[in-house]
């Protein structure tokens, strides 16, 4: 993977080819930064720059056997761990499953990769035995490049196990680099942290999620656009989104609240029957869509001024509703939504909470709430 190929993040990108054009090269960089900002595409195209054998300034040239190799993740100087499952599991015997994957969408999360090696209800961990393996392989010549480089995916799975790399990071063999990709400082040991060299990676931002789905999936502006919105800052989430397109979650989630605003009992039956039909994926992103709606009705219900995430359609139905819903009705809805979407993840009856929620929500809407007990409930909605 190129620079080139690597979505927004262009102040990481210089950061990361000034380093290596001035051959201050640390030997163990931590990547850090939210799910989905691309972090693990970043040190997979950073391995590529420093093995390019005619590197430009601004990128690798793709062209050259090292580059051909990296791309595909075979180059046999790049090594990779990461969460497997068996207590004594090591990363090379998932070797072709990752490849698949990372080359699939090098945005992917823990979940995606769990459920891809079948990992069901299984907890992925980087093992000893892993460890062992990681030490041996560093401690061989490289085989055709000028450096061996280890990418770590989530060394938040290391555990305590970590302190068995503590030596090899401080004090490698030559010509070797260690990039740990993390999301969570805190599940990393302090003494591995204090060895490393980090690299913030920030959330993407709307504008390059947007650019992103447009070049990648061939979206126009304004689906990308909402896309980006629900992902909030989340690539991955974004691609996930993708694929949803089938479902108008922003049609449906109206449709329903016009229903429960309603009331009447035989209509409310027949869409909890529509959204329970939607599946399981399906409706955790109609809960997502809703949850975001909610809020940035909030926010226009604090301020009219507020700069609100809502494309115009929904911008003027958010107005509307204003005028009708007050803040701590809109608090009780969002928290019945996030309700919704904890019960969906733990594989409620969905005809019955859809059922439950819609008599709910018209409660919550008919009910006039007072307005200092709205004003105690809006930190629950922001």
């Amino acid at each position: 993977m190129a620079f080139s190929d690597v979505i927004g993040q262009e102040a990481e990108k210089g950061q990361l080819k000034r380093m290596a054009a001035a051959g201050r090269l640390p030997h163990a960089l931590l990547f850090l930064g939210p799910r989905g900002s691309g972090k693990l595409a970043l040190a997979l195209a950073f391995a590529q720059y420093v093995l390019c054998e005619n590197k430009t300034q601004d990128d690798a040239c793709g062209h050259c056997s090292q580059c051909l190799k990296a791309s595909k993740l075979l180059h046999p100087d790049i090594h990779f761990s990461y969460p497997t499952i068996g207590s004594k599991a090591v990363s090379t015997s998932f070797a072709k499953p990752w490849r698949e994957a990372v080359l699939h969408n090098p945005y992917m999360d823990i979940n995606h990769w769990l459920q891809s090696i079948g990992a069901e209800n299984q907890q992925g961990n980087i093992t000893r035995d892993e460890c062992v393996d990681i030490v041996r392989k560093l401690s061989l010549k490289t085989f055709e490049s000028s450096h061996k480089i280890l990418i770590m995916w989530l060394p938040e799975f290391l555990g305590k196990e970590g302190n068995r790399l503590l030596k090899i990071i401080e004090e490698p063999p030559e010509r070797t680099i260690f990039i740990l990709v993390a999301e969570n400082q805190e599940l990393i040991l302090n003494t591995i942290i204090s060895r490393c060299q980090i690299i913030g990676v920030k959330a993407m931002s709307d504008e390059e999620i947007t650019a992103g789905l447009s070049l990648m999936k061939a979206l126009p502006p304004n689906e990308a656009l909402a896309i980006a919105f629900l992902a909030n800052g989340d690539f991955n989430e974004a691609l996930s989104l993708t694929e949803q397109q089938g479902n108008d979650n922003k049609a449906l989630f109206l449709n329903w609240m016009r229903q429960c605003y309603r009331g009447n009992g035989i209509s409310l039956v027949q869409w909890s029957e529509k959204l329970a039909a939607l599946g399981r994926e399906n409706q955790k992103h109609f809960l997502r869509y809703a949850l975001h709606f909610l809020r940035e009705l909030a926010m226009l219900k604090v301020s009219s001024d507020a700069p609100v995430r809502l494309q115009a359609e929904e911008l003027e139905t958010a107005r509307n509703m204003a005028s009708i819903l007050g803040l701590g009705q809109l608090s009780q809805l969002a928290k019945l939504s996030s309700d919704c979407s904890f019960a969906i993840e733990r594989n409620a009856n969905p005809k019955v909470l859809f059922l439950d929620a819609s008599i709910q929500m018209h409660k919550i809407m008919k009910r006039k709430l007072a307005e200092a007990y709205s004003g105690l409930q809006v930190q629950n909605v922001l």
